[in-house]
């Protein structure tokens, strides 16, 4: 006899002796078609045969044609090599776990599990810095080149990238780092928005910091410094509109890893898991977008003149020290439990108490004073200003250059609208008190 399974396959039901129902027979050769039985994966059954199912189709969609196109080009435009990608994505990750540093404890989670980090972001950016020009100055590396190969390269980006968030969702299933992991119950957001919020191999290697902090934000550091070279290169010298936009950009990137232990406190790592979204931004959106400033500049070099120059690169200077000096205020204000002074006076602040999902109270303080005070994102105001700055050298030629300002400023806006609704959800009537003393979003009176 037959019966239908509660997926609507058949299958055949032996009949005991007595008349009873034996075990259920899988399916032959004929009934199924000619596939054979295909409920599992090389021999595993149940759900964790499934499991390997549906995770070996879903690598062989996605990993496939990508590595094809991979192999390719590795064969044909590298000679057959693929270490120096592997080896740039090795000295970045292996920067962040050897290279010396204080312990720092990042905030609570929901699940309240507590991060540890290592403090190290300036000496990588030094050491890597200092290798940049040593590896120039000694021949053995032509940072033009980088501009060269760049389509190539962001197309190997392009490939890793979704592997890498391909990895990411597996082992957010399989094997995550901390309770502050889970589904979506969807496939395709569970890949987007990422599985574990802290995903780590190991104790130290955290996967968010390496991809964000080692791998975007320093990437962008040097590709911002081979765009001159080839300017320099092409032209014989490196206009001052390159200037200003590169040591704008430089400036805020070392400002970035002066500040990193706040930015293990920010919504990206905080409350961002690790998917698609973050990762693969920070592995080629940054390298691409973020630069793109100073790779139009590479090709159409603007003379400012030392006076108009010097205004852009003032006008840049001011909102990237507003930027970091709102960001330090609201770090030193927590760090000292709130008893540090604000603009010489004390703080005006909410004492906010919200529950983790382990059932305990916690506190967190509200800073309403300073920057804070002026509104309750003022910090995403600055930054977006010192964009403009570095993109301003190009003058108005060209919209192209423009679009990582317009890029951010949306970013930012839907950030400081879903911050306001996680605090809200997190804090309840505490955020409530928040908005009646700090009325503004990003833009004090205005918005």
């Amino acid at each position: 006899m037959t019966v239908t399974t509660r997926r609507g396959t058949t299958v055949g039901v032996e009949a005991s002796a007595d008349g009873g129902q034996a075990t259920a027979k899988k399916k032959g050769w004929a009934d199924s078609h000619g596939t054979g039985d295909r409920s599992g994966a090389w021999g595993l059954g149940g759900t964790l045969g499934t499991l390997v199912s549906y995770a070996g189709t879903l690598v062989l969609l996605v990993g496939c044609p990508a590595f094809a196109i991979y192999m390719w080009y590795t064969l044909t435009q590298l000679d057959g090599s693929v270490t120096a990608l592997v080896q740039f994505a090795q000295k970045a990750g292996l920067q962040g776990v050897f290279m010396p540093g204080q312990q720092y404890k990042g905030p609570v989670t929901p699940k309240g599990n507590v991060p540890v980090y290592k403090a190290n972001g300036v000496q990588c950016f030094l050491a890597t810095h200092a290798l940049f020009f040593l590896s120039w100055r000694l021949g053995y590396f032509d940072p033009a080149r980088v501009y060269d190969l760049f389509g190539e390269m962001l197309a190997a980006l392009n490939i890793v990238s979704l592997l890498f968030c391909l990895f990411l969702y597996i082992k957010g299933n399989v094997a995550p780092s901390s309770t502050d992991s889970g589904s979506t119950g969807s496939l395709i957001f569970d890949y987007y928005w990422g599985m574990e919020l802290y995903p780590r191999l190991g104790k130290h290697f955290d996967l968010k910091t390496w991809t964000n902090c080692r791998m975007g934000m320093m990437g962008w550091s040097v590709l911002i410094l081979c765009y001159a070279a080839k300017q320099r290169e092409l032209y014989g010298h490196v206009a001052d509109s390159m200037i200003v936009s590169v040591l704008l950009m430089e400036v805020y990137i070392f400002k970035f890893f002066i500040w990193e232990t706040g930015y293990w406190g920010s919504m990206d790592i905080m409350h961002d898991r690790a998917g698609y979204y973050i990762c693969w931004g920070c592995l080629v959106w940054v390298p691409s977008i973020y630069t793109s400033p100073a790779l139009f500049l590479t090709t159409h070099p603007v003379q400012l003149g030392t006076p108009l120059a010097a205004a852009i690169a003032l006008a840049g200077i001011a909102c990237i020290y507003i930027n970091y000096d709102s960001d330090r205020q609201r770090q030193v204000f927590r760090a000292t439990e709130g008893r540090s002074y604000v603009w010489g006076k004390p703080p005006r602040k909410i004492k906010a108490q919200y529950e983790t999902a382990d059932g305990k109270t916690k506190t967190s303080l509200l800073l309403a004073s300073g920057w804070w005070g002026l509104a309750r994102h003022f910090h995403y105001l600055p930054e977006i200003l010192a964009a403009f700055f570095w993109t301003a050298p190009a003058l108005l030629s060209h919209p192209l250059p423009y679009f990582y300002v317009f890029f951010l400023t949306l970013l930012l806006t839907d950030r400081a609208f879903r911050d306001d609704v996680r605090c809200g959800a997190k804090y309840g009537e505490y955020w409530q008190q928040y908005r009646k003393l700090v009325p503004a979003k990003m833009i004090p009176f205005i918005f």
